[in-house]
């Protein structure tokens, strides 16, 4: 296994409550109530729907607010990598990840472990924008056992949530995660912060029309249907937990557009090296007042947390 190049499942395709838009020229964060699956290609700055987001929308009346799914793993951490993250605006590459306890940090003496103490704590995160950033691989369809979609989140609604679920359903199942038939489901709240509008986070439950009951059972029917044919649940955690440590950070700078949607979501996604700056083309440096208070509605007309 290579060394420094974190090993992470096969994905097929991307997850998101949103999508960039352009206004007066500018490409901007726009939050929806509903779920998207696209492809890992862009055409024209957007994001290409996948063939399963039509099948899921004709087979869901109304909005796209529920996907049936199943976890690659039984251990909940390894479906959910959470950290405290910060990246560079310029390049997308991860600057330093951490878990509350230590980070990695990238320096000029190379990657350099160090004390964390989370975002509220740390000197070095507040001048960043050190904040929690989380990435959720689930199975959707039954095409491929190992051909995974990814969904990006900084929302600490989510992050909780999710982590929340996924341990929970672990437990309950005596460590059989991986065989849940399970539901990636949108939510919505109102919060003082969001002054009383909607925002939305995903949350884990089991499948529409089932009970946790009937969905164990069916989780101990595909664990021993698994085993008569020789699948080795355990080896393939065990294989997971290695690529994943195998790397100094999960994110490469190749992800910088999915990585600015979702962890830069106030604020313009970074330009890459062949985009002109604002001084190039003529334009102000800083956004209006109007510019910023029309950001701040489109945000806050559907937030996702």
């Amino acid at each position: 296994m290579l060394k420094g190049l974190a090993i992470t499942p096969p994905v097929v395709g991307r997850i998101s409550i949103g999508r960039i838009v352009e206004r007066a020229g500018k490409r901007l964060p726009e939050k929806d109530d509903q779920f998207t699956l696209t492809t890992q290609v862009q055409q024209r700055g957007e994001w290409l729907l996948h063939p399963l987001n039509e099948q899921l929308r004709k087979a869901t009346p109304g909005k796209l607010r529920a996907i049936p799914v199943r976890v690659l793993f039984n251990d909940p951490d390894l479906n959910l990598r959470a950290d405290y993250s910060l990246f560079d605006r310029d390049t997308g590459r991860p600057v330093c990840v951490g878990d509350g306890q230590t980070c990695k940090r990238a320096t000029d003496k190379g990657i350099e472990t160090l004390p964390c103490v989370s975002p509220d704590g740390c000197t070095f995160g507040q001048q960043g924008g050190c904040k929690p950033y989380a990435r959720l691989n689930v199975l959707i369809g039954d095409e491929d056992e190992m051909d995974s979609f990814l969904f990006r989140t900084s929302g600490f609604n989510s992050i909780r949530t999710l982590a929340a679920r996924l341990h929970y359903f672990a437990a309950v199942s005596s460590n059989l995660l991986a065989c849940l038939p399970l539901e990636l489901k949108l939510r919505g709240k109102s919060t003082a912060q969001s002054y009383r509008t909607p925002i939305y986070y995903v949350d884990l439950s089991v499948r529409a029309g089932s009970t946790l009951e009937e969905a164990l059972t069916q989780a101990r029917e595909l664990d021993a249907r698994r085993k008569s044919a020789g699948f080795d649940q355990a080896a393939l955690d065990a294989v997971a937990r290695l690529g994943f440590a195998s790397g100094a950070f999960e994110d490469s700078a190749e992800e910088q557009a999915a990585v600015a949607e979702e962890f830069y979501p106030s604020a313009e996604p970074t330009k890459s090296s062949s985009e002109p700056s604002p001084t190039e083309t003529g334009s102000a440096a800083r956004p209006t007042l109007r510019e910023k208070l029309e950001r701040q509605a489109v945000l806050l007309g559907g937030a996702a947390a």
